[in-house]
């Protein structure tokens, strides 16, 4: 019988705080891991976490201090003023 799990096998966090996430389908038939597939996505210092496994959100909230998630808010707003 083929069923799917999915895990978080990744998290990630770059130096300006993004949290970048790799979450792996993996496909497994009679105990054996037949296939998986991968799926990324990033988040930003700040954004809402309430969606995500328990493991990034605990990561996102030790790594989104006050500092961090204005230090990213500023360089947003420095970065939309250039671009104007």
């Amino acid at each position: 019988m083929l069923t799917k799990e999915t895990v978080i096998d990744q998290v990630e966090v770059t130096r300006d705080g993004h949290v970048q996430i790799r979450r792996a389908d993996l496909f497994i038939e009679d105990g054996v891991e037949v296939a998986k597939n991968y799926h990324r996505h990033v988040l930003s210092p700040g954004d809402n976490t309430d969606k995500e496994d328990a493991k990034v959100s605990a990561v996102a909230a030790a790594v989104w201090t006050t500092d961090v998630v204005d230090a990213y808010q500023k360089a947003q707003e420095l970065l939309r003023s250039i671009d104007a």
